[in-house]
């Protein structure tokens, strides 16, 4: 079992930054890909970024590239999403997920509660 929590989600203006954390307790493997989704009311979860363990390759939804970046600190088991340059159309729930692997795709076998994100136009 691998055990996910998120922080960092809150209000912030178009144009402003926030920095997601994902922390994993409990089984984690080097060999495993973290993720990042989101989900807006009414609409289908979507891809934001991943990163791998074992490489550090990392990916990105086409919506984001160039304005998120996805990091991880091994030694906490903690994933980071800095978001920059946000807009209105980034009001999401956000979500850390975890699989075992090493490609982005796929089914995510663990996901945390989400932390609500809100930006304001």
């Amino acid at each position: 079992q691998v055990q996910l929590v998120e922080s960092g989600g809150g209000l912030v203006q178009a144009g402003g930054s926030l920095r997601l954390s994902c922390a994993a307790s409990g089984r984690t493997f080097s060999s495993t890909v973290m993720g990042w989704f989101r989900q807006a009311p009414g609409k289908e979860r979507e891809f934001v970024a991943a990163i791998s363990w074992s490489g550090g390759s990392t990916y990105y939804g086409d919506t984001v590239k160039g304005r998120f970046t996805i990091s991880g600190d091994n030694a906490k088991n903690t994933v980071y999403l800095q978001m920059n340059s946000l807009k209105p159309e980034d009001t999401a729930v956000y979500y850390c997920a975890a699989k075992y692997g090493s490609t982005w795709w796929g089914t995510y076998d663990y996901w945390g509660q989400g932390t609500q994100v809100t930006v304001s136009s």
